[in-house]
């Protein structure tokens, strides 16, 4: 007797990441209630399975559903406003000017839904938020189907959000509270970074992070201009001086860690941090290339980011793995660093572990949630195909995006992403936030 299951998948190459480095053929996947039930040779699961639905796709590859560790969602109304500047111009000329001006309740989740949009087309399930207003970001996020860890942001400087951290804090853990339990909406303490914070608004951060057993989300050695800051005000670099306030733990992900020494790293290794790497971002806004290939030699989990759209500009994390890929090759000199199937894994399983959501997400196992998007490796452009991992990493974008389920729901069906809203209005909002800032 057959049994039921919600919907199997069939692709040509189910490639599950844990196990590492094994690429399944013919391999089928049975979802029930939103749970991977099982994985299995393509036969048996005809035989064995009887389900709802059947997604046939003979010329494709199934992997985990991506995981975008580090973004600001609702800047995507700011994709483009302002371009080929270092960091610190852009923040103090461009984006918090604009921010002050424009940052609202309807701003966040207009951008934060437009975001959820073009990440969903591009395989990405889940999601590290960092910005104002978390209870219209995670509002978005609900909406679009997405899993994401929303960051109760803290800052020294007021906004339209907040005062001062502990107003921050405050705030921010009450829209927590108001999301607890949800399935796929879950929060992290996001101090903005150690320039931004002072030491009463880190300490008061880990305090929360630890007494709530919360991620940490936080930029840190970004520029080099930062660590020197640092260490003038300081008298430590920024990793030691969070040391020293209690911040650094297997629940911090440190954001870009670009100008990192060896020390620096040791100090990251020890405390079994996790690193949010933005390749793109990091060379857009000239910030360094980030030793990624001394970073895996030290053991360190490692994930990827997009960064927002106002300094990528794109928030696609099949870009970000090629990027990865060859900016490590070049800065070590080393042909052989960050080969595909590792980092494919920090797409994936590296974020989802950093995000402390490893259990259930970030590989194609049974007993995980369904979070998992198919690439079509079916057209001239993509063939031959010798190995379906080095596609994935060094000819795919997010084009070839062509199915993507989140907690076992279909979000993207033949390349069409699945909203309440559909194309015509999102692009009349994001027209219209384009008019107001263009009213500066």
């Amino acid at each position: 007797m057959s049994i039921g299951v919600d919907f199997l998948v069939h692709p040509r190459w189910l490639i599950p990441v844990e196990p590492d480095r094994i690429v399944l053929a013919q391999h089928s996947i049975a979802v029930r209630d939103g749970n991977i039930v099982d994985i299995l040779p393509q036969a048996d699961a005809r035989a064995r399975y009887r389900a709802a639905a059947d997604y046939e796709l003979p010329g494709h590859a199934l992997i985990p559903g991506l995981v975008n560790l580090h973004t600001h969602a609702a800047m995507s109304l700011m994709r483009g406003l302002s371009d080929d500047l270092p960091l610190g111009r852009w923040l103090g000329e461009v984006i918090w000017p604009a921010e002050s001006r424009h940052i609202s309740p309807s701003f966040v989740h207009d951008g934060t839904l437009l975001a959820a949009h073009e990440m969903l087309r591009g395989g990405i399930t889940t999601c590290n938020d960092m910005y104002f207003f978390p209870d219209d970001a995670a509002g978005a996020f609900a909406e679009a189907g997405m899993r994401a860890v929303i960051g109760v942001i803290v800052l020294d400087f007021p906004s339209a959000w907040a005062n001062d951290p502990d107003d921050y804090l405050r705030r921010g853990l009450a829209v927590r509270d108001k999301w607890h339990g949800h399935p796929r909406i879950s929060f992290s303490i996001a101090p903005h970074a150690p320039y931004s914070v002072s030491d009463a608004g880190l300490e008061r951060a880990a305090y929360f992070a630890a007494e709530l057993d919360l991620p940490v989300h936080i930029h840190i050695h970004e520029t080099a201009d930062e660590v020197s800051g640092s260490l003038a005000t300081h008298g430590a670099r920024p990793l030691a001086r969070l040391e020293r306030l209690g911040l650094l733990g297997p629940n911090l992900t440190a954001v870009h860690a670009v100008h990192t020494n060896e020390h620096d790293l040791a100090l990251l290794t020890h405390h079994g941090c996790s690193v949010a790497h933005c390749p793109s971002s990091n060379m857009k806004l000239a910030s360094g290339i980030a030793p990624l290939p001394a970073m895996l030699r030290h053991g360190i989990n490692a994930g990827l980011g997009t960064d927002s759209a106002a300094s990528n500009n794109r928030l696609d994390l099949l870009q970000e793995m090629r990027q990865c890929a060859l900016l490590a090759k070049v800065g070590s000199l080393d042909a052989t660093a960050a080969p595909a199937h590792t980092v494919l894994r920090m797409a994936t399983l590296g974020g989802a572990r950093a995000l402390g959501l490893d259990s259930a997400i970030g590989s194609l196992e049974t007993g995980k949630r369904a979070d998992f998007c198919a690439i079509a490796l079916d057209a001239p452009s993509t063939n031959p195909c010798f190995d379906p991992v080095s596609h994935l990493i060094y000819v795919c974008g997010r084009e070839q995006v062509s199915h993507v389920w989140v907690d076992g729901k279909i979000r993207v069906h033949n390349g069409k992403v699945l909203l309440q809203i559909n194309d015509n209005e999102l692009l009349a909002l994001a027209s219209l936030w384009q008019t107001k800032l263009c009213l500066i």
